[in-house]
Formats: structure tokens, C-alpha cells, sequence
């Protein structure tokens, strides 16, 4: 029992260090959202593994990996009709729907990836969806990229 109780304790300082921060872009009031999760899933952890959930509730919700990122995490957001985004993350352009839940990574940069709407980034010390009219307004300033 004792040995149990020290095994506990001495793995606590290891789950410490798991990090997990959501950032959400809500449409049409929340039933429809874009979340970008960021995980660390250790303290010794290089890096940010990204999911991205697409959900239209109540009929659906996916989940989808993403490029691992470094400390600088940036996903740039564009619209391009109604309940479709075009994603960039880098050099990494993605599409995701939000009527099926849908999600793909384009072979190559599109064209036209229609309206910026915003970025999912470290704003204020958190990670965050800064909305484009934050950031032309001059509300992000001082927010970490």
C-alpha cells in the first residue's frame, strides 16, 4: 500500500505538465463552432499538437488532427460562404464545413481563400480566436503571435 501511495505521488509532478487550451469560433450563435485545441501533452514537451473540432450540434462533431505546431501557434480563419472555412496553418491550407462536419487539407494554396475572419492565437497571454475587426482595430496589440 505504501509503495502504491509513493508511486502516486512521485508520477504527479509528471501529469503536471499536461496542457490543454480550446479556442472557439462560434457561428450563428453556437450550435455551429471551429475549435482549435492546443495539447502539450508533457512539461518536457516540445512543440503544440493540434486538433481541430468541426460541430454543428446537434448533428455532428469531428475531431481532426492538425500539424504539430511550435510555440507560436497561428491558425488564420477565412470565409468563404456560409458554414465553409479555409484554414491556414504556415505553409498547411485546409477546408472545413461545418454542415457535415467536414474537413480536408488542400495539395496546394488556394487561389482565393475568401474573407479573413480572424486568427486562432495567443492574445493576452491566452490562447484565443482573435476576430479580424480585434485585430484592425487596434485590440490585439501587445498579443503574442
Amino acid at each position: 500500500m505504501k509503495l502504491r501511495v509513493l508511486l502516486i505521488v512521485l508520477m504527479l509532478p509528471l501529469l503536471a505538465g499536461c496542457e490543454s487550451e480550446p479556442a472557439f469560433l462560434l457561428i450563428e450563435g453556437g450550435d455551429h463552432s471551429l475549435t482549435v485545441e492546443r495539447k502539450k501533452e508533457y512539461f518536457w514537451s516540445s512543440g503544440w499538437e493540434l486538433d481541430l473540432i468541426v460541430a454543428r450540434y446537434p448533428d455532428c462533431q469531428r475531431r481532426y488532427p492538425l500539424k504539430k505546431a511550435g510555440e507560436k501557434v497561428r491558425v488564420d480563419v477565412y470565409r468563404v460562404q456560409p458554414g465553409v472555412f479555409i484554414l491556414n496553418q504556415a505553409s498547411r491550407w485546409y477546408i472545413a464545413e461545418t454542415k457535415g462536419c467536414r474537413f480536408q487539407q488542400y495539395d496546394e494554396e488556394p487561389a482565393e481563400p475568401g474573407e479573413f475572419a480572424g486568427s486562432f492565437r495567443v492574445k493576452n497571454g491566452t490562447y484565443a480566436f482573435v476576430p479580424y475587426e480585434d485585430e484592425k482595430n487596434g485590440k490585439a496589440k501587445g498579443a503574442a503571435e
